[in-house]
């Protein structure tokens, strides 16, 4: 491959005097020996006895891992107690099977000289075709040389260099290095340290990628194989380029080979790494480099976000562009995450293509008014938004153009360029996504925790569902995350990062101590401690990359499948993370928690966060009212079907009541168009209804009646004494009734305990 010549070598002045400055001498040698111990280029040994290299997948160094899977796959251990130690390239290599042919295999088990004399023959019968063979076709007349490699008693070819076929394909797949380096390569049969191998590459190039993979060790973060480095290295060498940012990155993607295997992205991967690792070295970063370019990268902001970059080039119109990126370095400034400045570029990307298109026809800042909203207001309609989207693209809009009058970046912007409340999209009042309690039974049951396949997610399902933890704050959780008040009770402690501050949520014992395990664990892997509670299990030298959200959703559909968790119409059960949260706040809700102590153990902000599930609230104390008994003036059972066509305009009636008509011994059952007349006399009223929790009231009512009563006989005023008896009566009849219901709701507590 050589370089284009649209994309012939540029000029990168003053970039090899920085990186001969930059480069240590411990990454300058053409070759570098790696420590097996070294946490980005090093890792454990193969588990195959006295083989002393790096183990790289399932255990096994790559040599033997590639033997393994060549053999089918067989049991780890029988293998890696039955194969030879020696790897491919640093064993004996097969000859021809033409009889007393000291030549290399090339093709069909032959040297390429007797693969030609056959393939003339018309490829007969091999077995037949050897038998057959004359002895002055089968050698040649004059015995060539041996190969220099020490072990190999192969002929060499008849073309330099002196190697047999075998290792002088692979002289030239390794980029043919200096031959006598390379020859000593095959001096130990079983070499105990991997190489990094710069050679094939020259002059600045060969520091850029010394100078990207000390970055990469410095980093600390993701393993890498010496193999993937020399992938890399012998691509760059055969693109024909003199530096890595001759190619863009977007050129440099395009043209590495891809294939369907996953090392591939991987050594892409690594060569954009190291582009990108030149490209900073040169140019430096920070604001001064990023805001002239079209595509922010973030973590040149010092913004750590999935979203890496910030691409503004489909923004048309230059004014605009440049207000954008205006504001939107005014918001990072201030604070926001690097997926809320993503999403202000969409929404201001999708609105600047509104405004150059025919139906926006807006050529200048100025020409925004509120004609220009109210066509894209009609635009927005038809791209078929949910309600929350759509609100998100007029409120971001909206708080752009505050932004340009309130910093007064263009005075041009017309005063009527504004969204009204009325423009928003009305969001509908939705049900929060609680799981039944009978999906709850099946995930919170002991034997299906179990079947966790590790203990990590095992803990982290279990803090969602007893916590009420966001997923993203509850796998970011830090490695002490456990305190403890004056009464010894245990808080978890974590930063609740959508309202940016640290909040505590009471936990049981049982929690504290899986939590102590986990720790523990984590000890077990990082010696020297790691920063989080969940580090990332796989490249991850220092555990301090938190476990991501992906990798956890993941694991978590397979955990629902293995366990045959089914909803109540015997369905597969598909739930995310943060329904655990719903959970969490209506259980509360719906066990009389008080609002307030919801709100703090869920961390809101406002009690209108909290009151999306105390809507809740309001089944349990229907619940309540449905199942207590309910009388009458005659001490008779008011009954009311709750599944009946009259159930939700009688409750509602009661609802009302309870607020508007409450009285001192119970509730009025008069319908709400009409009055009383009968001022204090509703133990006559049919209308009137009440409940046992009235009953202290009641006995006080009857002590009155009784000394009104006697009295009036005293006084000889029958009437009085008479009207009053019938109260007494009615009242009688309540209080029976009540304290027969009430001893009897006794005794079946009792019976239960």
């Amino acid at each position: 491959m050589t370089a284009s010549p649209d994309n012939a070598p540029a000029q990168h002045p003053g970039l090899l005097a920085k990186l001969m400055a930059a480069v240590r001498p411990e990454f300058r040698a053409d070759v570098i020996d790696i420590d097996p111990a070294d946490p980005v280029f090093g890792g454990p040994p193969c588990r195959v006895p006295d083989c002393r290299r790096i183990a790289r997948t399932r255990g096994l160094c790559i040599g033997h891992y590639n033997r393994w899977q060549d053999a089918g796959q067989p049991d780890l251990e029988q293998f890696s107690d039955s194969t030879s130690p020696l790897l491919r390239g640093h064993a004996p290599v097969a000859a021809c099977q033409v009889p007393d042919c000291r030549f290399g295999q090339r093709s069909g088990g032959l040297c390429p000289r007797h693969w030609w004399v056959w393939d003339r023959a018309g490829k007969p019968e091999l077995t037949a075709w050897l038998a057959e063979l004359p002895d002055t076709v089968r050698v040649p007349a004059a015995p060539p040389r041996e190969c220099l490699v020490s072990y190999c008693d192969l002929w060499a070819r008849p073309n330099p260099p002196r190697l047999c076929e075998s290792h002088a394909r692979r002289w030239v797949a390794n980029g043919r290095p200096d031959l006598a380096e390379y020859v000593r390569g095959y001096d130990e049969a079983t070499p105990s340290h991997e190489q990094l191998n710069f050679q094939g590459l020259g002059g600045q190039l060969k520091l850029e990628m010394q100078y990207a993979l000390q970055c990469r060790h410095d980093d600390g973060e993701i393993k890498t194989s010496p193999s993937r480095v020399r992938h890399v290295v012998l691509f760059v060498a055969r693109s024909g380029v003199q530096s890595l940012l001759d190619w863009t990155e977007e050129a440099w993607k395009e043209r590495f080979p891809r294939t369907s295997a996953g090392a591939s992205n991987s050594s892409r991967a690594l060569l954009v790494y190291a582009r990108r690792r030149v490209e900073e070295l040169q140019h430096g970063r920070g604001w001064d480099v990023e805001y002239p370019r079209d595509i922010w990268r973030l973590r040149h902001l010092g913004v750590d976000s999935p979203h890496a970059h910030l691409r503004f080039a489909g923004i048309p119109q230059p004014w605009l562009k440049e207000l954008v990126k205006r504001w939107v370095r005014w918001r990072l400034g201030a604070g926001i995450c690097g997926g809320q400045a993503n999403k202000c570029v969409t929404v201001l990307t999708r609105f600047a293509q509104f405004l150059a298109s025919p139906a926006g026809g807006v050529a200048a800042l100025a020409e925004i008014d509120r004609a220009v909203l109210e066509r894209y207001l009609a635009d927005l309609r038809t791209l078929g938004h949910s309600v929350k989207s759509h609100s998100e693209h007029i409120g971001l809009v909206n708080a752009f153009f505050q932004a340009i009058r309130q910093h007064r970046w263009d005075n041009s912007l017309h005063s009527t360029a504004v969204f009204f409340a009325e423009d928003y999209p009305k969001r509908p009042m939705q049900l929060p996504r609680a799981l039944a309690e009978h999906v709850m039974a099946q995930v919170e049951r002991p034997d299906n925790l179990d079947r966790w396949p590790d203990p990590t997610g095992q803990l982290a399902t279990v803090i969602l569902m007893r916590c009420g933890l966001r997923v993203s704050d509850a796998l970011k959780l830090p490695f002490d995350c456990v305190v403890c008040d004056a009464d010894a009770a245990p808080y978890l402690r974590y930063f609740n990062h959508k309202m940016k501050r640290e909040a505590l949520v009471p936990i049981d014992e049982e929690v504290e101590r899986a939590i102590g395990e986990q720790q523990r664990r984590v000890l077990e892997r990082w010696p020297h401690g790691a920063p989080m509670l969940f580090p990332q299990p796989t490249a991850n030298p220092e555990g301090r990359k938190p476990l991501s959200t992906s990798t956890y959703r993941i694991a978590l559909r397979r955990w629902l499948d293995d366990c045959d968790v089914r909803d109540q119409h015997g369905q597969p059960v598909r739930l995310t993370p943060h329904q655990w949260r719903h959970t969490f706040g209506t259980r509360l809700i719906n066990r009389d928690v008080p609002q307030e102590v919801v709100r703090v153990l869920l961390d809101h902000d406002s009690h209108m966060m909290t009151a999306h599930y105390a809507r809740l609230n309001e089944k349990t104390v229907r619940k309540h009212w449905e199942q207590a008994r309910k009388v009458n003036i005659k001490g008779e059972t008011v009954t009311l079907d709750p599944d009946g066509q009259l159930a939700e305009a009688a409750w509602a009636k009661q609802r009302l009541g309870r607020v508007t008509q409450a009285l001192p011994n119970g509730y009025c059952g008069l319908p709400l168009q009409k009055t009383c007349p009968h001022a204090n006399a509703c133990l006559t009223c049919p209308m009137f209804a009440t409940t046992a929790e009235f009953l202290p009231q009641h006995h006080a009512q009857r002590q009155h009646l009784l000394q009104i009563i006697s009295a009036a006989e005293a006084r000889g005023q029958a009437r009085l004494a008479e009207m009053n008896q019938q109260v007494l009566g009615n009242l009688d009849k309540v209080i029976t009734a009540l304290e027969a219901d009430e001893g009897q709701a006794a005794g079946e507590v009792t019976d239960a305990g």
